[in-house]
């Protein structure tokens, strides 16, 4: 099931200078509430470790920006995203990186969510894949680790948030603080 949603949403195209790949995550949280977290366009600091705050132009649109500020710790302080994909019905997110201080040229992503079944509870399949330029003096094979990367600890996160939620009731906490080792401490 895995390949033929991989196949149907997550096709890149790459060129010769850009790598492409995508990452699969089983989250023991029921799809409503994993996706309440993915389509927030405008929160994605409610599960993504290294923002720490985002401001939205535009009413949540296809088309709308995103400005996120960059948590201390990785190469950039800023990166602004267009939303490219919102499909509530087939729980669908594309994003384009369109600008920021950061090195992640012609990146764009879309993460699907779908519900599966996971030791007999509704649980969640999630796939994220990617495309992006190499950058002057890297490879393709560390520009994919480290986006690869990223996405797996954005991904470990959405799978702690939800699973945090579905044990409250589907309740986010008040407040979600992040340590070092990037545990919930709420």
């Amino acid at each position: 099931m895995e390949a033929q949603f991989i196949e149907r949403y997550h096709s890149h195209q790459p060129s010769e200078n850009q790598c492409s790949s995508s990452l699969v995550k089983h989250i023991k949280a029921p799809v409503d509430i994993v996706w309440s977290l993915v389509r927030r366009f405008d929160q994605p600091q409610k599960y993504k470790p290294f923002i720490s705050r985002c401001t939205v132009k535009g009413d949540l649109t296809i088309g709308s920006v995103r400005e996120v500020n960059v948590k201390s710790g990785l190469p950039a302080t800023t990166s602004t995203e267009r939303l490219e994909l919102l499909d509530d019905e087939e729980h669908i997110l594309g994003i384009r990186i369109v600008g920021g201080d950061h090195r992640l040229k012609n990146y764009s992503s879309v993460i699907t969510v779908h519900p599966k079944t996971l030791d007999g509870r509704p649980g969640t399949l999630v796939i994220e894949s990617f495309v992006v330029d190499v950058p002057e003096g890297n490879t393709k094979e560390e520009t994919c680790y480290f986006v690869r990367a990223l996405i797996n600890c954005n991904l470990k996160s959405l799978a702690d948030v939800s699973e945090r939620m579905a044990m409250q009731g589907g309740v986010l906490p008040v407040s979600v603080n992040w340590s070092s080792s990037n545990q919930i401490e709420t």
